[in-house]
């Protein structure tokens, strides 16, 4: 099921209903300009997919992350409410520069499928509208929101697998592992090319089998064209600080290079190109 503006109706329909109202899947769904909340934007070089990038990043996030580097990003109340047009208009600026570096424009948060139908319509826009190569940044947990309409204007998916042992992956999130490997396994069959995302965290998500587990699986989805090994750090504990937020991974360190250049090692012998 798809939910458009507090309406669920089938994947199915919700296709039909885009193709058949004209551009845009927000069009489709409310006869109005597309809007959503909105923590920021950015320029980014090398960590939200290649090249130089618009990032948009979307405010509300399902998981509770032990490590979330942007806390304020969790609540959607937290962002301003946004019109795609304003989005589209900012992003605009950079389109030469963009392109001349190869990059292109990413939608991130928090967890943007929380806004399918808005995040759908900055997808389709950027691609189409501004001629840019589009990323969609997500944790895969909510994946069954994302249309087949949504994914046909992604060209790659940066997708999070933050721990293969179940127990974990609940521990570090608070939610369930299933449906973000149901959604690796459906970009698998569509063909779409990800980048996946695995967070190392000493004494939690650092351990041989847990690794050797994402790498396995990871490996048989046959398109992961990258994956990145990201040492956890604490360059966001001053955010949960702010927000009254305890931060419980306070007196966790961040892996060494060793520890960084194992876990690398296990993604490489299944394959993978691991950076």
């Amino acid at each position: 099921m798809t939910v458009l503006f507090g309406t669920s109706i089938p994947v199915g329909q919700a296709d039909a209903a885009f193709a058949s109202a004209g551009r845009t899947p927000a069009a489709a769904a409310t006869q109005r300009p597309s809007e959503g909340s909105v923590h920021s934007w950015d320029l980014s070089t090398g960590v939200d997919g290649p090249g130089t990038r618009f990032v948009t990043f979307l405010s509300g996030c399902p998981l509770t992350c032990l490590y979330c580097h942007n806390p304020d990003t969790m609540r959607m109340r937290n962002g301003k409410r946004t019109s795609a047009d304003d989005v589209i208009a900012e992003a605009r600026k950079y389109t030469r520069f963009i392109s001349a570096s190869g990059g292109g424009a990413t939608v991130s948060g928090g967890e943007p499928l929380l806004q399918p139908v808005f995040a759908g319509e900055l997808l389709h826009r950027m691609k189409n509208d501004l001629g840019l190569h589009t990323a969609l940044d997500t944790s895969g947990f909510l994946g069954a929101r994302a249309t087949d309409a949504l994914l046909r204007d992604v060209d790659l998916v940066l997708l999070d697998i933050k721990s293969w042992d179940r127990a974990t992956y609940r521990k570090v999130t608070g939610r369930p592992l299933e449906p973000t490997l149901d959604f690796a396994r459906r970009l698998a069959d569509l063909g779409k090319e990800v980048h996946l995302r695995f967070v190392l965290v000493p004494g939690l998500t650092d351990a041989a089998e847990n690794v050797e587990g994402v790498a396995a699986f990871a490996a048989g989805l046959g398109n992961v064209s990258r994956v990145d090994v990201l040492p956890f750090h604490k360059l966001g504990e001053a955010k949960w600080d702010a927000l009254g937020m305890p931060f419980t991974l306070h007196d966790t360190p961040s892996p060494t290079a060793r520890q960084v250049a194992a876990a690398k090692a296990v993604f490489a012998a299944h394959g993978l190109t691991a950076v």
